[in-house]
């Protein structure tokens, strides 16, 4: 096995066509991740569910914090209980065949870059789970800027609480040093409580919780969460004008509303959202077969022609 291995990443994110890193991992436009901030977790969470991932949803968080909202792209790792066999191996060959340096943690934090989330499965581990300290977050804060998801613990609480750009999502604090456990995989598959994260994934951290969301998801999140957010924004403000109540804008738009709706967002619209388009074009109608060049109208085969030919020997009779 490898760590970090382009082509496993690649082969496990086969529903991605866009750019990528030099290791595989898909890479999410910046101008997503952006817009991405202002997006609620149900927005995106809807369109997950409509797609059939069920699973891509964690609560019940501490964080460093408060409520900043972490978003950024996935750098995945998963840890287990130390097996001796595998344990030796493991540390062995990653330090002898690929040249990383010190404990397992820190082959992980060597991996990220601008705008990643470093997300971490230590199976909910706490005492002697201490992922990350107050050393290690200050360089995940550096190559990052975003943060870090930890679904076990952390130490060094009060020296991670001031760091400025970081947000990290944790399960339990606690002295101990990190022991007793294995990097089986960087950038693999990762289960983190009842959610699985992927390599690439976009990853939005709120009060509400942690959503991985698949990289080829991601826009189509977005923009159906602004087009919620400007529907809102019209919905609010006719409710505060009195010109609708409250449940005529819970409720399907009638054909006035939604008319309505056209007109005022044509001088409405915040400058942040003018970029979408709300009304779908009109299908271009099929081309009309009997009148397209390309229409082969001649029989294909000699039965064709004499049933043609029969056929008009039949005209001429009847004519006669």
């Amino acid at each position: 096995m490898k760590f970090d291995d382009a082509t496993d990443i690649i082969q496990l994110t086969p529903k991605w066509e866009g750019d990528r890193f030099d290791n595989g991992r898909p890479r999410v436009p910046d101008d997503i991740l952006t817009r991405m901030e202002k997006v609620a977790t149900e927005e995106a969470w809807s369109i997950l569910w409509q797609n059939g991932y069920k699973f891509q949803f964690q609560g019940n968080w501490l964080t460093t914090h408060g409520d900043k909202i972490l978003v950024g792209r996935a750098v995945t790792a998963t840890m287990v209980p130390m097996r001796p066999d595998l344990h030796d191996y493991l540390l062995e060959y990653g330090q002898k065949e690929e040249d990383r340096i010190g404990f397992f943690n820190s082959w992980v934090i060597e991996t990220l870059q601008r705008d990643d989330v470093m997300v971490i499965d230590i199976f909910g581990k706490i005492y002697e789970g201490t992922f990350c300290g107050g050393n290690l977050s200050s360089t995940v804060a550096t190559r990052t800027g975003r943060g870090q998801v930890i679904d076990g613990g952390i130490r060094d609480l009060q020296q991670i609480m001031g760091i400025a750009n970081l947000q990290t999502f944790y399960k339990g604090c606690d002295p101990t040093p990190i022991r007793d456990v294995t990097l089986v995989g960087i950038n693999t598959p990762c289960r983190i409580g009842d959610a699985i994260c992927m390599p690439g994934d976009v990853v939005l951290g709120t009060p509400s919780g942690v959503l991985f969301i698949p990289p080829h998801l991601v826009e189509e999140c977005v923009i159906n969460a602004e087009k919620t957010q400007l529907r809102e924004i019209f919905g609010f403000q006719r409710i505060r004008e009195g010109v609708y109540i409250s449940a005529q804008m819970d409720t399907k738009w009638t054909d006035a509303i939604e008319a309505d709706f056209a007109d005022w967002r044509k001088t409405n619209t915040p400058k942040a959202l003018q970029h979408l388009i709300l009304d779908e074009p009109e299908p271009e109608p099929e081309p009309d077969q009997a009148n397209s060049d390309d229409t082969d109208l001649t029989p294909s085969t000699s039965e064709e022609c004499e049933n043609s030919e029969e056929s008009e020997q039949d005209d001429q009779l009847t004519l006669l």
